[in-house]
């Protein structure tokens, strides 16, 4: 059973595994050029496993103490996954031990694969959410490991390298896009992000953007699912 459910969740993973070392290298590497050991992005990205908030809290290591300021800014940057979870509650229905590793593990390339593919009915969904969580978990980690390894014995220009969250997000969406055939998602969800960016500013819009998405997908969610997104 377990098996089973390895070897179908493996596939779905290729493609964040490719991501995932190449932006965990990089992450690794940031670290490194900005003073830390490897230590640092190993232990961060075992304990913490997000990427934006990582790539962030390199610049929060290096600021004076703010604890309350780099509490909000935590909240901002990972509110989103509120929002995964709330999406979630009837998969992780009847999962036993694995759903509190599922729910620590649940980052947004996670989210996407155990949300929308079909798992084989002969394959246990647990199972097979687990591997997928745990396997993404993994593709962070040694990349950033690595990266923090090799950084010291690299000398070349860093800058614009924390761009590389920006450029996985972009090539996410263009997937999505590609395999919807009508893009109703991805139009309200650029939507709403451009008039909460116009609203609250580009400091306080990502709360109001992720409740504006959810009502919006939950007020049209019937014409949405009749159009087989």
């Amino acid at each position: 059973m377990r098996l089973r459910a390895l070897k179908a969740a493996f596939p779905y993973t290729i493609p964040i595994f490719a991501g995932f070392w190449f932006l965990g290298l990089a992450y690794g590497i940031y670290m490194n050029v900005s003073g830390f050991s490897f230590l640092y992005p190993m232990l961060m990205s075992l304990t913490i496993f997000g990427g934006s908030l990582e790539f962030v809290a390199v610049t929060m290591l290096l600021a004076p103490f703010a604890p309350l300021q780099t509490l909000i800014m935590t909240l901002i940057i990972q509110a989103r996954h509120l929002f995964y979870g709330i999406a979630m509650l009837d998969k992780f229905k009847d999962l036993d031990w694995k759903k509190s590793y599922i729910i620590f593990g649940m980052c947004d390339e996670s989210f996407s694969i155990n949300y929308s593919t079909q798992i084989p009915k002969d394959v246990d969904k647990g199972w097979f959410m687990f591997w997928v969580t745990l396997l993404n978990h993994f593709y962070w980690f040694s990349g950033s490991t690595i990266g923090g390894l090799v950084g010291s014995v690299l000398n070349f220009n860093t800058k614009g390298l924390d761009f590389v969250m920006t450029a996985m997000f972009v090539v996410i969406l263009l997937e999505q896009l590609l395999k919807e055939s009508k893009h109703y998602t991805a139009v309200i969800g650029i939507l709403c992000t451009v008039l909460c960016r116009l609203l609250f500013g580009v400091d306080s819009f990502m709360i109001p953007t992720m409740i504006a998405i959810v009502l919006c997908l939950t007020i049209f969610r019937t014409p949405i699912q009749k159009a087989g997104i």
